[in-house]
């Protein structure tokens, strides 16, 4: 056995780092009668999404993939979906994806249960008794293998890519080498890449999916662009990176890549899907911090792990997201919202590879329980889940 971290095993043989209860609406429509019943219940957490009406095809495809996944993360010991009851994705197909997870699972419909009133009440009662269950779970020790992290980044500066994002790298590597896996995304911040991607596949099937999958992006990205109305708004980085020192988008992507370090490509997942194989893999997804990490989380990703150069608060409801920043000034601005400063490189406090070790060792702390900035100020802005254009 390598490293180990102290996790909960759920029956599907899969290792949760939280033991929490999903409450997860089907539909916009039952957001808020989620909201009430997750607020009664310590122990729950209820995501807020705009989605799954007036959907169709590959748009609606990818809303229902990645509830589903979601419901089916580690992290949670049990779901209740909460549907209104005449949305297109039903909240019974949505139960019945989750079901082989074999975790405790409950469907609440509110135009079945009469009205809001009695559907949070009848929600409430469901998720205090799960919760309840829950609780008697204990951790056990779990060989780091079992450990999926996310790999993603916001409000970037001229430091995530010299020293948050190769930092990470060596973190993500230690992982991988071991039998874990991470994940890697942000396709519209790997454009120009491609070609150093490719060459880190495991075999020509898997550089070809880099490949393909990248110049698909670049060629949304130019539709897009070509097709609007306002060419002030065609640039592919923001105001912040710029005033951050970043000029263009493929020096943002000469950075951006480091977090994967230098372990090999094992595949190329689709949103709203899991991967079939451990080690590194990237996931098909755009540039947005929420729609990235809700992409991860589908996958199976019990921990986000996030550098920011401009600092960013934000969180995932019932996964921790680490938060690392390559600038000693924005940590000093921000260390109630910031977990590890690699900002010490720059300063001379500390190498690359020490800062990598720390990331490590802080990803198995907050794997055997150690709360994040995050976690502890409710932030969980990041469940966001991509829409096809």
């Amino acid at each position: 056995m390598g490293d180990t971290f102290m996790g909960y095993r759920r029956k599907d043989g899969k290792v949760g780092v939280r033991n929490l209860i999903a409450v997860i609406p089907s539909v916009f429509c039952s957001g808020k009668v989620a909201e009430r019943i997750a607020y009664q219940v310590p122990g729950t957490v209820y995501f807020r999404h705009p989605v799954g009406c007036s959907q169709v095809g590959e748009d609606l495809e990818i809303t229902a993939k990645t509830l589903i996944q979601i419901g089916k993360n580690p992290n949670f010991a049990g779901v209740v979906v909460v549907g209104l009851g005449c949305e297109r994705f039903s909240p019974y197909e949505m139960a019945e994806g989750i079901t082989g997870s074999q975790k405790m699972l409950e469907t609440v419909v509110i135009q079945e249960e009469g009205d809001s009133l009695e559907a949070i009440q009848r929600g409430t009662k469901i998720a205090r008794e799960m919760q309840q269950l829950a609780s008697r779970q204990q951790r056990e020790e779990c060989d780091v293998s079992e450990l999926m992290i996310g790999l993603n980044c916001g409000g970037s500066d001229m430091t995530s890519g010299l020293f948050a994002n190769p930092a990470l790298g060596i973190a993500s590597d230690k992982l991988v080498a071991q039998g874990g896996s991470s994940i890697l995304s942000e396709i519209t911040e790997l454009l120009g890449t491609e070609h150093i991607l490719a060459r880190r596949a495991v075999n020509e099937s898997v550089a070809q999916d880099i490949m393909g999958t990248i110049e698909r992006m670049e060629q949304r990205l130019l539709r897009q662009t070509q097709e609007s109305s306002n060419s002030s708004r065609n640039h592919l980085i923001s105001t912040g990176n710029y005033a951050g020192g970043l000029s263009s988008v493929v020096e943002k992507s000469l950075g951006s890549m480091k977090k994967s370090g230098n372990a090999p490509f094992s595949g190329v997942i689709k949103y709203g899907e899991e991967p079939v194989t451990k080690g590194l893999h990237l996931l098909d997804s755009p540039g947005h911090d929420g729609e990235v990490t809700t992409g991860q989380v589908a996958a199976g990703a019990q921990i986000i792990v996030f550098p920011t150069g401009r600092g960013t608060p934000t969180g995932f409801p019932g996964v921790p997201v680490i938060k690392v920043t390559g600038n000693p000034k924005t940590y000093l601005r921000m260390k109630e919202n910031i977990d590890i400063n690699a900002g010490k490189i720059l300063t001379g406090e500390s190498t690359l590879e020490q800062t990598g070790e720390e990331i490590y060792q802080e990803i198995l702390e907050v794997a055997s329980g150690k709360t994040v900035k995050a976690e502890i100020l409710g932030h969980d802005e990041q469940f966001c889940i991509t829409r096809v254009p």
